[in-house]
């Protein structure tokens, strides 16, 4: 998992296009239980057997190369969400995070995500979605989700939905691989 954290360092210089002190900001967000914190204690190496609900909101900056990369884990709380348009401001990219196996919720992480993305500070910014909870029996495939969730939409900005299981690493890596394949290639 530690080769996802470098593949998303290396992709962020290639979007930034150099190495010099460049500060990126990343927000990460989906609903409550989504593994938002998992995922992003997965890509730091970190040991995801302690994690317990985000009150609030969890920063991890990682230094690597001359940059420093903010990423910005919001809780998914319904009594927090309303808070989430306050972090948005000068958002490089926003990784959106859906519990796959969670069927009763799919409308609801679908109207959250169409609220982010009419936001104005996200206007533009690419959106990387990650299906999550793929390892489990339950889960949806992440074809399907896009499809519910009307992804063929969003035309003003790229955007991209991962299978991914954050508890086993994969897919997460394949997410990365996109924004540096994809999003980076058309900045150049």
């Amino acid at each position: 998992v530690g080769h996802a954290l470098l593949g998303l360092l290396s992709v962020l210089q290639k979007l930034k296009g150099t190495t010099e002190s460049v500060e990126l900001r990343i927000v990460l967000l989906g609903l409550d239980n989504a593994g938002k914190t998992t995922l992003l204690k997965s890509l730091a190496s970190e040991d995801i057997n302690t994690i317990t609900p985000t009150q609030g909101f969890n920063i991890k900056s990682v230094a690597s190369h001359g940059m420093k990369l903010n990423v910005w884990d919001i809780g998914g709380q319904r009594k927090i969400r309303p808070f989430w348009k306050k972090y948005l401001e000068n958002t490089d990219l926003l990784i959106y995070v859906i519990d796959s196996a969670d069927k009763k919720r799919f409308e609801e992480t679908g109207l959250e995500l169409e609220e982010l993305i009419d936001e104005e500070n996200l206007k533009g910014v690419p959106v990387l979605i990650f299906a999550n909870k793929q390892d489990l029996a339950t889960a949806s495939p992440a074809s399907e989700i896009a499809e519910g969730l009307n992804l063929h939409t969003y035309r003003d900005r790229q955007w991209q939905i991962q299978a991914c299981s954050a508890v086993s690493g994969e897919g997460v890596q394949d997410g990365m691989n996109w924004i540096c394949n994809n999003i980076v290639n058309k900045k150049k």
